[in-house]
């Protein structure tokens, strides 16, 4: 059976979704294929979706929980998370649901299969029943993701030893895991099983966790982690992990540390999902890294063929993953060639939150020399301790002048809201005194700004007094 398009996309996740709908808004023909059986990808079903509506049970739960114990009531860990997996489970659903409608309403035609290429323009589409459907397109984007980086040494069985995509099918809660890797996905994981009453262990080569992040920022993570029970063991290698029975498992490092837990993570970060695609045949050379190599328009040096997402490597964000793929596209049909922003935000779903955006305090003292930094500590602010969010801050990075604002930190519950609103200032003027002559609502989390802008202003007057002295 064979069938032609107009376009062919691989991969159902956020950037395929999006190259997909807006070539069929253009009028054009569109295939998707997905290899799951509903659309969305990793990052609806063992990715970004589930971890974060994880996260945000579980945040919900422990103020519930709070209050609970205040009034002398015990819920048992079973019910708890059970709860949990309810509201995953729920959320991941209802995202489908509106994924698929979207692509019915745009009359975009699905194929559940594992897509091949056969030549540059032939893609053969084998379903689960092991038929074979070759799809003829004039325009392909590829799409298809990453998957859990597995180190060698490691045994991953998805029972005692889970990846970053298994853990999400866990069933019941461990009285214990011990979680390998410092990165984003492994502080996620650990922030939220810690919060749900889990003993976690975090062991990287890393010194600190998300060690990409200014020092302050990444210890205000490790604070909470830790006062929720948690431990961090910086600077080690794994040397082995072994399972010793039913929910048994022995994690040994190269300090010759033994670590006991019922459960493993391996969170050691994602690699590009080519395997199997038939790059070859397309004419398409991936990288050492397996990644698809493109231009600025997304276009690999097939020129009908472009890739967007994860499989092209960093920012591996999903919401690059859905400009990339609408950038993609508007340029593949001649409809316009826009450049990605240059100002692109970070949340990373902890408990609590952090985010990002711009420039933080090191890389601005490499280029600018001596960056003014203002902060504004969540005690200080009405609607912290109205939310029983005392703990967090917000951070400013300004230029040495303390005139223009480079770049913007957040730590605490809303932060990746709360990030937007630097962005937008970073996009537009720049200038900190815009957020000093904002009025913000009062009592909100986004006073922070006025606070912390307040402050870049002090230092700044005090550098130039000192200076005048």
């Amino acid at each position: 059976m064979s069938s032609r398009f107009d376009v062919v996309v691989v991969g159902g996740g956020p950037g395929g979704h999006k190259a997909a709908i807006c070539a069929a808004k253009a009028g054009r023909s569109v295939a998707l294929v997905e290899r799951d059986p509903r659309v969305g990808g990793a990052c609806v079903h063992r990715g970004t979706i589930p971890s974060k509506a994880l996260r945000e049970a579980a945040v919900e739960l422990g103020r519930f929980m709070r209050r609970a114990t205040e009034l002398g009531v015990e819920l048992p860990a079973e019910l708890r998370f059970a709860h949990v997996r309810r509201h995953l489970d729920r959320v991941i659903d209802v995202h489908v649901g509106c994924l698929s409608d979207q692509l019915a309403r745009n009359g975009v035609t699905r194929f559940h299969g594992h897509a091949c290429f056969a030549d540059p323009f032939t893609i053969d589409v084998r379903s689960p029943a092991g038929i074979v459907r070759e799809l003829h397109a004039g325009l392909v984007v590829l799409a298809t993701g990453s998957r859990p980086r597995q180190p060698p040494h490691i045994a991953v069985d998805h029972e005692h030893v889970l990846d970053s995509d298994s853990v999400l099918g866990m069933e019941f809660l461990p009285h214990s895991m011990t979680i390998l890797g410092g990165g984003v996905i492994a502080c996620e994981y650990a922030s939220i099983l810690a919060s749900l009453g889990v003993l976690v262990t975090m062991v990287d080569r890393a010194d600190r966790p998300l060690a990409f992040l200014d020092p302050e920022l990444s210890q205000g993570f490790l604070d909470a982690f830790v006062a929720m029970g948690g431990r961090y063991l910086g600077g080690r290698t794994v040397l082995s992990v072994a399972i010793e029975g039913p929910g048994a498992t022995t994690t040994t490092l190269d300090d010759r540390t033994s670590i006991a837990s019922e459960k493993v993570l391996v969170a050691l970060g994602r690699v590009p999902a080519t395997t199997g695609l038939g790059l070859a045949s397309a004419g398409i050379v991936a990288d050492p890294h397996g990644r698809i190599p493109v231009d600025a328009s997304c276009r690999t040096a097939v020129k009908h063929i472009y890739a967007v997402g994860d499989v092209i490597g960093a920012p591996a964000l999903a919401s690059c993953a859905t400009e990339q793929g609408r950038r993609a596209m508007l340029h593949a049909l001649g409809l316009g060639d826009s450049a990605a922003s240059r100002i692109v935000p970070v949340g990373i779903f902890t408990v609590p939150e952090i985010a990002t955006v711009g420039m933080n305090a090191t890389q601005a003292r490499a280029e600018h020399g001596d960056p003014i930094v203002g902060r504004a500590r969540f005690r200080e602010l009405a609607r912290g301790h109205i939310a029983d969010e005392p703990d967090g801050f917000l951070e400013l990075v300004a230029d040495p002048s303390g005139e223009r604002l480079l770049g913007v930190g957040i730590v605490g519950e809303g932060a990746a809201e709360l990030v937007h609103l630097g962005q937008l200032v970073l996009l537009g003027s720049g200038r900190i005194r815009e957020l000093v002559d904002t009025i913000f609502n009062f009592p909100t989390m986004a006073e922070a700004y006025r606070v912390a802008a307040l402050d870049v202003l002090g230092q700044a007057q005090r550098r130039a007094n000192e200076r005048a002295a």
